[in-house]
């Protein structure tokens, strides 16, 4: 490897499952142990993976109810299965395989999400990633809004073998730009690589830069294994890394310029101070963040 390299500084094995509502059977890489906390990926300050799972069929959708969020955005990935989105700005709508939801929580918004309902009642395979995105102290306070993310519209990049591609999110691949609009810079991206199949990667040394393998096993710079499930950080010196594809495989990959700003995070809420979240609680409380109907 090369003094540019970016190497792998840990790869971790999916942690126990847990639900979020009874829709989304999660496990939750950020925050998690190996000092893997909001501050060590910002901007991306949580990251929960939804690996693939059969829910059976059900006439009543399963999902989490509504729940208020203020200070940043959550991105909603759609690998199997379908999901649904309302909230209280006005945003929502139905993803399916391959497409995105990019909410804007920013000064408050009351949102849902759910199993949309042929899915349900005919029941499947769902697979999915969310993400909170930091948003910085001057964006925190900023007019909500919503990004429905077709996989149509999404940045392709072909690889030399002319079926394996890069899947442009937001940010850039090469030359190929994602449609997401972000307030910090944030690269997002899904390879979509055939066996043997090798990708390169650059992102500045500084950026906070992460792997999900959603399927397949990979190798990285040629040396670590990461099988399927699994969660890639990268360290933070050198800035190039490789992905090949040992059997056919989809990688999430996830960089961003980090936020250099304090965190306070308590529940559905991620602002500056604790000032500023017991605000949130109280602008909660007092119905400042919409209606929006269970």
């Amino acid at each position: 490897m090369g003094i540019n390299t970016k190497i792998v500084e840990l790869v971790m094995s999916p942690p126990e499952p847990h639900y979020v509502g009874d829709g989304f059977r999660v496990h939750t890489f950020i925050p998690s142990s190996y000092r893997l906390d909001m501050h060590r990926m910002n901007p991306f300050i949580m990251l929960d993976y939804n690996s693939r799972y059969y829910f059976p069929p059900s006439d009543k959708p399963k999902g989490v109810s509504v729940h208020p969020h203020r200070g940043f955005e959550t991105v909603t990935i759609a690998y199997k299965g379908r999901v649904a989105h309302h909230d209280s700005a006005g945003g929502g709508g139905i993803i399916g395989e391959g497409d995105v939801q990019w909410m804007t929580a920013a000064s408050g918004v009351l949102h849902k999400e759910y199993h949309e309902a042929s899915f349900s009642k005919s029941g499947g395979d769902f697979q999915m990633v969310q993400l909170w995105v930091n948003l910085p102290a001057k964006d925190k306070m900023s007019k909500p809004k919503y990004q429905a993310i077709s996989n149509s519209s999404m940045g392709v990049f072909r690889l030399e073998d002319a079926i394996s591609y890069i899947e442009v999110i937001a940010g850039t691949y090469k030359d190929v730009k994602g449609p997401a609009a972000t307030f910090t810079e944030v690269h997002m991206m899904n390879a979509k690589l055939e066996s043997g199949v090798q990708a390169d990667f650059s992102f500045p040394a500084e950026y906070n830069t992460c792997l999900v393998v959603v399927e397949g096993t990979i190798l990285v710079n040629e040396e670590e294994e990461a099988p399927v499930n699994h969660f890639v950080l990268m360290s933070n010196n050198g800035v190039d890394f490789t992905i090949r594809a040992k059997e056919k495989a989809t990688v999430l990959v996830l960089s961003g310029q980090p936020i250099l700003e304090p965190i306070a995070a308590h529940g559905p809420f991620v602002m500056n101070t604790r000032a500023e979240l017991v605000q949130a609680f109280n602008d909660f409380n007092d119905g400042k963040f919409g209606f929006l109907e269970d």
